[in-house]
């Protein structure tokens, strides 16, 4: 008998597209219905699968935003209009948006890095090489998970999870559990874990709570009626409330009246099994969930993108760099960039921005075509 020779694995053609949208997302797939829709050649990488981030949220996760108000361009949400899609909806909802696309999506193709050759953007994504003429950077504001360094003064025996690894209350081991964290994300989570657990929730700043239905309507449809999520970051009143945090449809007084939920300052120390605070109170607790929020991580992207406090500069989502643009950032525009709903908003803007650099580059090219004859 014989034995060949193993072949060589074949790699991949380059693979050349007019625009490439890093991320498979709501602002991914949002991204992909405006440029399909104009025609465009264009490719969607998805490092995992479509609605990746939200598969990995807890599994009660239930949106805050009706689903009249949670759709995407062209496919409104199934359901109640007046109903609160919940995780998994949400995952199915994008799920078949995306089959809309069938070829245009790649799901498993992380891209390991983006750079710029001879006016055109270079991708490497795991073994092979795409180009495009412009690149959408659709990766939302849940990459990488932030915990502070004091977990690290934490015994080995005391439990800890970021929320992003979080899924339900059986998962969390029996005793005192502090949630650290008081944004939505931390209070939802706390109530969640109220009814099997002892909980104590630990706040690092104020924020101003909101409620859900206001005199028989949904704050959502309140928002959108006044147009104050028309309001603009660039505006008096969008600087100031872009930096303030809301609890939508929570309170700490509910928290406690309703939950009995214990809640606390600031986390400033831990040591063992005990956690201290800002106001010199401490604690000994059996698990710890870090609901503390994300860092973005552009390590990938080697393009001067940043400004010397290492912050994102973007107007709107447009670099300055020629053809690079980012989508779905929390107050990228106003305070619906970020969410399902209204990310559709700045897409089509950036549609529009693709299509204007188009033409200024064909039309250089057409003036040497038509010198030449």
């Amino acid at each position: 008998m014989t034995v060949s020779e193993p072949t060589a694995p074949e790699h991949e053609p380059e693979s050349s597209f007019d625009i490439v949208v890093v991320g498979g997302g709501q602002a991914g797939l949002a991204m992909g219905s405006f440029l399909k829709e104009h025609g465009r050649s264009f490719l969607i990488l998805e490092a995992g699968s479509v609605a990746s981030a939200w598969r990995e949220r807890w599994e009660s996760l239930t949106l805050f935003t009706p689903r009249r108000y949670s759709s995407l361009p062209g496919f409104p949400f199934p359901g109640d209009p007046d109903g609160y899609p919940t995780r998994d909806e949400v995952v199915a909802y994008l799920e078949e948006y995306g089959r809309r696309f069938e070829h245009l999506i790649e799901e498993h193709a992380p891209v390991r890095s983006l750079t710029a050759e001879e006016g055109r953007m270079v991708l490497e994504v795991d073994g092979r090489t795409i180009t495009a003429d412009q690149v959408v950077v659709a990766t939302g504001p849940f990459q990488s998970p932030y915990v502070p360094e004091v977990a690290e003064r934490l015994a080995p025996d005391v439990f800890q999870t970021h929320a992003t690894g979080y899924r339900k209350p059986s998962d969390i081991p029996e005793g005192t559990v502090i949630v650290v964290g008081g944004g939505n994300t931390g209070f939802q989570i706390a109530k969640e874990l109220s009814a099997t657990h002892r909980v104590v929730l630990a706040v690092g700043s104020r924020q101003k709570p909101l409620p859900q239905r206001l005199l028989g309507r949904d704050l959502f449809w309140w928002l959108t009626t006044s147009r104050l999520f028309n309001t603009t970051v660039e505006s008096r009143l969008g600087r100031r409330l872009s930096t303030r945090d809301t609890l939508i449809g929570s309170s700490p007084r509910e928290l406690r009246r309703r939950y009995g939920v214990e809640l606390k300052a600031r986390v400033v120390d831990a040591n063992e099994r005990t956690v201290r605070f800002e106001d010199g109170g401490k604690l000994e607790v059996d698990a710890v969930i870090w609901a503390t929020g994300y860092h973005p991580d552009y390590s990938w992207i080697h393009l001067p993108i940043c400004d010397e406090q290492g912050r994102l500069g973007h107007r709107r989502g447009v670099t300055e760099v020629p053809g690079l643009y980012f989508l779905g950032l929390t107050w990228q525009h106003t305070r619906g960039s970020a969410l399902i709903g209204w990310v559709k908003d700045d897409a089509e803007f950036i549609a529009g921005e693709i299509t204007k650099l188009q033409e200024r580059r064909r039309e250089p090219a057409a003036a040497r075509q038509t010198e030449r004859v």
